[in-house]
């Protein structure tokens, strides 16, 4: 290509550009009145079926040939800096950096949220209660070793709703300073990756030990101090500590997706594709269980989860936790909510909110 016919395409995207940036500025303005409504109604400040409704239209909506997964990306950034500029957005996250939480973090809220590590799930629960941060990120279950104990069991005492989900394909690398296998003498991580990584491990590193570790950051950061040591961890961890990948994707399940809740005050309007979860205590009757899964079946309602966990007040008395598909202010997930209610010692919803769409890590192919 000439470079005549090169420096005049260069001026039609330094145009577009300039075209980009006004009307970016022109959304700006829209965006500054929509917080003053916000404020003046007192209305949630961050509103998850509006934002997914907007990634949805814009997909619908693109001819090409820029990728709808490039779409989201960029308009998830454009969103979290116009929310930016309603009010500062504060985000507790299970950290450290560079986590799958992290990961999840970033994608929901975007890179001009302030997102805050704490490290632990309680402490990123009591963050939103005292309103020190406006929302919490924390993982829920993964689909290859199931459910995170420690996030069902906060909700048992806290009052906080749940306000988005996130599902995030999770991959492993095995990383070390060096990048030779060779000069590895242990394998340090989360137990929740070495157990996602079990097979792989025994297959090829049968003899090396394997360390648990708070996070797999903090096995990045060990294996950045030690030539010996070689963590599990991401990309992103690879980059933030300048290690090296001696094997990409060790994860036995290819399909391995994690499932992480967005915390906050307060639940979100219908969405049209909405999940809602409860947790409740049965009475101790003889057909107890089938009572307490009638009030959906015959309201064909999906169940799309079910999860018991002991309570620790009583032994041998059980919390359920119950995923079912459709929000609280439909009227017949309403009615079998309350139905479900009169066989209950208790019965709290924790929230309605929009399915996640389930994504890949940034960075990540």
């Amino acid at each position: 290509m000439a470079t005549h016919d090169l420096e005049k395409l260069r001026q039609q995207i330094d145009a577009i550009d300039n075209q980009i940036l006004d009307l970016l500025n022109q959304r700006a303005e829209v965006v500054i009145g929509v917080g003053k409504a916000k404020e003046k109604a007192d209305g949630p400040f961050y509103v998850p079926s509006r934002e997914k409704a907007i990634y949805e239209r814009l997909s619908a909506q693109n001819p090409g040939p820029f990728p709808n997964e490039a779409v989201t990306k960029v308009f998830r950034e454009i969103i979290s800096a116009s929310l930016n500029m309603e009010l500062p957005l504060q985000v507790a996250f299970l950290g450290p950096q560079s986590t799958f939480t992290h990961m999840a973090a970033m994608q929901q809220f975007g890179l001009s949220a302030q997102l805050v590590p704490l490290k632990s799930i309680p402490s990123v629960f009591e963050e939103v209660e005292r309103g020190r941060a406006h929302y919490g990120v924390v993982p829920v279950e993964n689909s290859t070793e199931g459910v995170v104990n420690h996030t069902l069991d906060m909700f048992i005492g806290s009052e906080l709703q749940v306000i988005a989900e996130i599902m995030l394909e999770i991959s492993h690398n095995l990383l070390s300073k060096t990048g030779n296998p060779e000069l590895i003498s242990k394998i340090v991580s989360h137990p929740q990756p070495l157990a996602q990584c079990r097979h792989w491990l025994e297959a090829n590193m049968a003899d090396i030990p394997l360390v648990d570790v708070a996070s797999t950051a903090a096995a990045a950061q060990l294996a950045a101090e030690d030539e010996s040591a070689a963590a599990i961890a991401s990309q992103a961890a690879a980059v933030q500590y300048d290690l090296q990948i001696v094997k990409a994707k060790i994860e036995d399940n290819p399909n391995n997706f994690t499932r992480f809740l967005v915390i906050g005050k307060k639940t979100p309007e219908r969405s049209g594709q909405d999940k809602t979860s409860i947790m409740f205590s049965v009475k101790d009757n003889p057909g107890i269980l089938y009572r307490m899964l009638e009030p959906f079946s015959k309201r064909q309602i999906n169940l799309s989860k079910i999860e018991s966990r002991p309570m620790k007040q009583k032994a041998w008395e059980y919390i359920f936790f119950l995923d079912l598909i459709g929000h609280i202010e439909d009227k017949e997930i309403h009615d079998a909510v309350e139905e479900l209610r009169g066989h209950c010692h208790f019965l709290k919803v924790l929230g309605s909110y929009p399915i996640a769409r389930q994504e890949k890590p940034a960075g990540e192919k």
